[in-house]
């Protein structure tokens, strides 16, 4: 899980990096938003980290 965490994270600053060097306002909004959901993926898989620890 900490592997696919780690890919997330790259991901989400992969698409941040793409967000910030795109010219039209919808690549921008895209990747934005492809971003924010690696965010919450990565968000899931930190909590499911954390539990596993309590177990």
């Amino acid at each position: 899980m900490q592997a696919h965490l780690e890919k997330l994270r790259t991901q989400i600053a992969e698409c941040e990096m793409i967000r910030d060097l795109a010219t039209g306002k919808a690549k921008r909004d895209l990747f934005a938003k492809v971003a924010d959901h690696y965010r919450v993926l990565a968000s899931e898989i930190e909590r499911a980290i954390a539990e596993a620890k309590l177990t």
